[in-house]
C-alpha cells in the first residue's frame, strides 16, 4: 500500500502495512542462537548499550591513524539496569584491530544539550568530527522530562598517539531539528504509549551525492470522524522513519522532508533507522519491540528491514514481513539495538546484550525480581556480532562472530557456520501479541518505557515515569 499525502508535495510515501506484518514469524535464518552470559566483557564497570561506529561520508568505518572508534550509551554498572536511561552519557571506545577495545572516556565534559543524551551517529569528515545525538529532556527544567530533539556536537578534535585515542573539546552543541507537527508529530500531539523524535543517522547517497539525516519519529495520526474505537486506538501506533536533507552537504544545515516509511497502525517505534547500500539496492533497517506493535499485529523484539531501488523508495519489507533477525524463543529479550554495516560480501550486525536470561512475555516482570537477580540477568555489553546475507528482497543469518568483533576492512572472515542457528522445534511457541503496552508502567500522557526500563516509572522505584522509549 502506497499513498501520497497532499502535504508530501507529490512524493510517494512507503508504508509498512498490517497485511505485510501479519506474516511475521520466527524461522530458520532469522533467529540468532542463544548467547548466554557474556563471555567477553572488556568493561565490567559499565552498562553499555546502543553503539555506533565513527564513519566517513561514504559510510565506511573511519580510520583514525590505524584506530576505529565506537560510541556507546553508558552508565555505571552498579546502577540497576532499569535506571540507566536517565543518566545515559556517550562514551568513546577505540581499537586497532576491531577485537581488543580500550576506553577513551566520556565524550563531553559538560555543555551537551538535554538532561541526558541518547543514541545518534558519528561522522569523520576530512579530520572534522560531527557527533549527532538525541538531546533527551529539557535541560532548563527542574524535573525529569522526556522531550526529544536532534542535536549535534562539533568543533572537538580526535587525535591518535602512542597511548591511543584522545577526544577533546571544546565542543559546540546545536539543536538541528525539532518536529514540525505536520510531517512529524509533536509531543503535544502524541496519543501513543510513547513518543519519539530521535536517533539521527548521517547518510550520503553514493548514487547521487545527496546528504541526508535519518531519524525515528511518529507521523501525525489524529482521530478521524467515523473511526470506531478499535481503529482510533490502532492509529495511536504511528511510528515512521523521518528524513532531513542538506542541499549543500553541510553537516550542520538540515531541512525536514516527508517520512521515508510510515508504520501507522502497525508499530509505534522504528528505532535507530540506518541504510546499507548493496548491489544497487537500499536496505533500510530499524529495530522494534514486541509491545510497540499495534493491536492485532504480532512481532518479536527484532531487527526489521525494507529494500528499495532508491533512497526515496518505494520500500518493500524484507522477507515479505520485514523481520530480519530476532532472539531465540527461550531468550526473547536477549539482544537489542541492532546496527548493520557492510563487510566484504556480507552484512555484519552489532547489538548489545540485554536480558539474556529471561523468558517472560514482558520485561515488566524483571522489576519483580530481587535487585541482584536483575543485575545478573542483564548483559550490559555488546552481543555476538551476527553475519547476514542479502539476496534481493530476502535475507538470512549465516552465523555469528564474537562479541565486540568489528573486522578490519581487508580482514577475511572465517567460513560461515550456520549449524548453531536454531530451527525446527527450537522455534516453536507463540509470538506474544503487542499493542497493549504489556502492562508497562505509564507516565504523563500514558507514555511508557519501551524496554520496561522506566527508571522513573516502574516497580524498581515506584515513581511516575515518562515517554523516553528504548534507545
Amino acid at each position: 500500500m502506497h499513498e501520497t499525502p497532499e502535504s508530501d508535495g507529490g512524493r510517494s510515501r512507503s508504508w509498512w502495512t498490517r497485511a505485510q506484518a501479519a506474516s511475521i514469524e520466527r524461522r530458520r535464518g532469522n533467529v540468532a542462537p542463544a548467547a548466554g552470559a557474556p563471555e567477553i566483557d572488556p568493561f565490567p564497570d559499565l552498562h553499555i548499550w546502543d553503539t555506533w561506529l565513527l564513519r566517513d561520508r561514504h559510510g565506511e568505518i573511519a580510520d583514525v591513524n590505524g584506530y576505529r572508534l565506537a560510541f556507546s550509551l553508558t552508565a555505571p554498572a552498579d546502577l540497576l539496569p532499569g535506571t540507566r536511561h536517565d543518566v545515559a552519557e556517550i562514551r568513546c571506545f577505540y581499537s586497532p584491530d576491531g577485537e581488543e577495545w580500550r576506553d577513551a572516556g566520556p565524550v563531553f565534559d559538560g555543555g551537551a544539550l538535554g538532561q541526558r543524551q541518547w543514541a545518534g551517529s558519528a561522522l569523520y569528515d576530512d579530520g572534522d568530527v560531527y557527533l549527532y545525538y538525541t538531546a533527551a529532556g529539557d535541560e532548563t527544567a527542574d524535573e525529569m522530562t522526556y522531550t526529544q530533539r536532534i542535536a549535534v556536537a562539533h568543533g572537538g578534535t580526535v587525535s591518535a598517539g602512542d597511548d591511543g585515542i584522545e577526544l577533546s573539546g571544546p565542543w559546540t552543541h546545536e539543536t538541528l531539528l525539532r518536529p514540525d507537527g505536520e510531517w512529524y508529530e509533536t509531543e503535544a500531539q502524541s496519543r501513543g504509549m510513547t513518543y519519539t523524535f530521535r536517533d539521527p543517522w548521517f547518510f550520503e547517497d553514493p548514487a547521487t551525492g545527496e546528504t541526508y539525516l535519518l531519524f525515528e519519529a511518529n507521523a501525525p495520526a489524529p482521530e478521524r470522524p467515523g473511526d470506531d474505537g478499535a481503529t482510533a486506538h490502532r492509529r495511536e501506533f504511528n511510528g515512521c522513519v523521518g528524513v532531513a536533507v542538506s542541499e549543500s552537504g553541510d553537516p550542520l544545515s538540515w531541512e525536514l522532508r516527508p517520512p521515508l516509511l510510515d508504520a501507522t497502525e502497525v508499530n509505534q517505534e522504528l528505532e535507530r533507522p540506518h541504510v546499507v547500500v548493496a548491489d544497487g539496492r537500499y536496505y533500510l533497517f530499524v529495530c522494534s519491540h514486541v509491545h510497540t506493535f499495534a493491536p492485532g499485529v504480532t512481532g518479536p523484539d527484532g531487527l526489521y528491514g525494507f529494500v528499495a531501488d532508491a533512497l526515496d523508495g518505494e520500500y518493500r519489507p524484507l522477507n515479505g514481513s520485514g523481520l530480519v533477525a530476532t532472539n531465540p524463543p527461550e531468550a526473547p529479550f536477549q539482544a537489542y539495538s541492532w546496527m548493520a554495516f557492510a563487510h566484504d560480501e556480507e552484512v555484519l550486525v552489532q547489538s548489545f546484550l540485554n536480558y539474556y536470561d529471561f523468558a517472560g512475555d514482558s520485561l515488566d516482570a524483571i522489576a519483580d525480581l530481587p535487585e541482584a537477580e536483575q543485575r545478573e540477568r542483564f548483559g550490559g555489553t555488546l552481543a555476538p556480532t551476527l553475519r547476514l546475507a542479502l539476496d534481493g528482497d530476502s535475507t538470512r543469518l549465516r552465523g555469528t562472530l564474537d562479541a565486540w568483533r568489528i573486522p578490519t576492512p581487508d580482514e577475511p572472515l572465517p567460513p560461515a557456520d550456520d549449524s548453531e542457528l536454531p530451527g525446527g522445534d527450537a522455534l516453536s511457541g507463540r509470538l506474544r501479541e503487542g499493542g497493549s503496552g504489556g502492562g508497562y508502567a505509564g507516565g504523563p500522557s500514558g507514555a511508557v518505557d519501551s524496554e520496561g526500563d522506566n527508571s522513573l516509572g516502574d516497580a524498581e522505584t515506584g515513581d511516575d515515569g515518562g515517554s523516553h522509549g528504548a534507545i
